[in-house]
């Protein structure tokens, strides 16, 4: 006889004895302070900053899912997708994922029952005469003159049916579930810092290209101006001082032509490291930097909460923490487990599976611990000491949140007007450049003058290629400060982690929605 438990009596069975949950209910704590109405830094003032400035006009509607199309640039459209297929470390970040998502389907499967099942054979006896005749009876005795030995086999099924009383095993999926949901806000993390430092290598590749072609333009220049000072010398004009000083500035800047090129070739190997690609396997041709250097909107600060990936993951951390302390305390009371089995024994193969060789048992089993020297209470002290750990995680996250936009917001409002001083400081230097050699030329100035003013001006146009670096730089960091085109309803939830329940899904609850009432975020599913 087999025992069956049909599908209501199994689910009545466990939703009776599985009633209580014990440990403490997860309620998101807030940040340490209420979260800023908005950023310092959107409309600060700038210090020395000119009458007419008018910083660029805010671009937040444009869309951070592939938030670098926003720089117009067709060569980064190309290859920032290769993340997602190539790059290593957010292969390994999705295998880290998979291997959460598993986890939790591993503790679903302890709320229900195991059955196993087994066969066996065994032979036993007793000395035997010398004596060569042997009888068997029925019962598989097979006697030999004066000894005897009992064949005998069994099989049949055991099941184990742990009874989920205190919540243990829920509690460990709900701790679990969201540490699953931590791990994929973390590839979601590792996609934007990926994305991030590609963008930021290929700015930097286009900024060393401008510098190539800065220090060529000094090179042809400064050999015009070696031909003059050689034509002033030949003329009785100048000295072979000038001629000297005329040299070593050419060569300097031949110098600077070589260590641009070796920048160049440094950034395009990082780039095809971080699309999944050998450097020897990957090239990209020489080209102008992105047109524009947009400008973007922080938004409100409590939106910050739900468009940050890394927040998002201590936040489930934190939720995770708060489960396992529940768990811990389930180690308190005893547990409970629903134990059946049903053998058939015979001493011969043929009537194996006859109901009269059948035997069965079914009964309730309990343990509990009685003295462990305190080891349980530890455990519980050990589990609210992790929880408050991680709420103290979750709070500095948001506040580096913060830092991080603010810093971003400022580099991208002073930097607009910092290029627009520098680009007349490049002006101005040019024009003292052209001058000075026409002074020279009239035998007005000494060459240490043009010296002194084409250094000034390799200087203003060096200066200007790191202000506009550091532009499309900072516009990338904000992107990223804002989370990119991430948002936490990208997040799954947490009883479809596993397959545990996959009905469709409402949408995650807004940070508005969850500041009007008191009510616990996980209930907004109505579940």
């Amino acid at each position: 006889m087999m025992i069956v438990l049909r599908g209501g009596l199994a689910v009545g069975a466990a939703v009776g004895l599985s009633a209580c949950t014990v440990g403490p209910n997860y309620q998101r704590p807030p940040p340490a302070d209420p979260p800023p109405l908005a950023f310092k830094e959107t409309t600060g003032p700038v210090i020395g900053a000119a009458a007419d400035f008018r910083p660029a006009l805010p671009r937040d509607t444009i869309d951070r899912g592939p938030w670098w199309t926003m720089y117009g640039d067709p060569v980064l459209d190309g290859i920032a997708p290769m993340i997602d297929i190539s790059n290593q470390t957010l292969i390994q970040a999705e295998a880290n994922y998979r291997v959460a998502r598993a986890l939790v389907r591993q503790d679903a499967s302890g709320l229900y029952p195991t059955v196993t099942a087994t066969a066996q054979f065994t032979q036993s006896g007793r000395g035997s005469s010398a004596s060569g005749s042997s009888t068997t009876n029925a019962g598989g005795f097979v006697t030999a003159g004066t000894g005897s030995s009992l064949s005998q086999f069994s099989t049949g099924p055991q099941l184990a049916w742990p009874i989920d009383v205190w919540g243990r095993i829920r509690r460990q999926i709900e701790a679990d579930s969201a540490s699953a949901q931590a791990s994929a806000s973390d590839l979601a993390n590792a996609r934007l810092s990926a994305q991030s430092s590609l963008a930021t290598d290929y700015f930097s590749m286009r900024n060393a290209e401008q510098q190539i072609k800065l220090y060529q333009d000094t090179v042809a220049a400064y050999t015009r101006s070696l031909q003059i000072v050689d034509n002033q010398v030949n003329a009785g004009i100048a000295s072979g001082l000038d001629l000297a000083q005329a040299r070593t500035q050419l060569e300097q800047a031949r110098a600077l032509l070589i260590g641009a090129n070796i920048n160049r070739a440094t950034f395009e190997h990082a780039i095809a490291v971080q699309v999944g690609k050998a450097p020897a396997e990957f090239s990209i041709e020489p080209g102008p930097p992105p047109p524009d250097v947009p400008t973007l909107d922080g938004g409100v600060p409590t939106a910050l909460l739900e468009r940050r990936p890394d927040i998002a993951a201590a936040e489930r951390l934190m939720a995770s923490a708060n489960a396992q302390i529940g768990v811990a305390q389930a180690a308190f009371y005893p547990s409970f487990t629903l134990n059946a089995s049903m053998s058939f024994i015979s001493g011969g193969l043929g009537a194996l599976l006859q109901l009269s060789n059948a035997v069965w048992s079914v009964g309730p089993q309990m343990a509990a611990t009685l003295i462990d020297g305190g080891a349980l209470k530890a455990q519980v002290e050990s589990a609210r000491a992790k929880y408050d750990s991680q709420v103290a995680g979750y709070r500095q996250t948001i506040l580096v949140a913060f830092q991080q936009v603010e810093d971003a917001l400022v580099q991208q409002r002073v930097l607009i007007q910092q290029e627009q001083v520098q680009r007349a400081a490049v002006a101005a230097a040019e024009e003292a450049v052209t001058l000075s050699l026409n002074q020279y030329t009239q035998g007005t100035i000494a060459y240490t003058t043009v010296v002194t003013s084409q250094t000034a001006a390799l200087t203003a146009q060096q200066t200007l290629l790191s202000i506009r670096l550091s532009r499309l730089t900072a516009s990338a960091n904000l992107v990223i400060a804002l989370g990119g085109g991430w948002n936490d309803t990208d997040m799954p939830a947490p009883y479809a982690i596993g397959g545990i329940n996959q009905a469709p899904q409402p949408p995650m609850p807004t940070t508005q929605s969850l500041g009007a009432t008191n009510k616990p975020w996980w209930k907004f599913w109505g579940r």
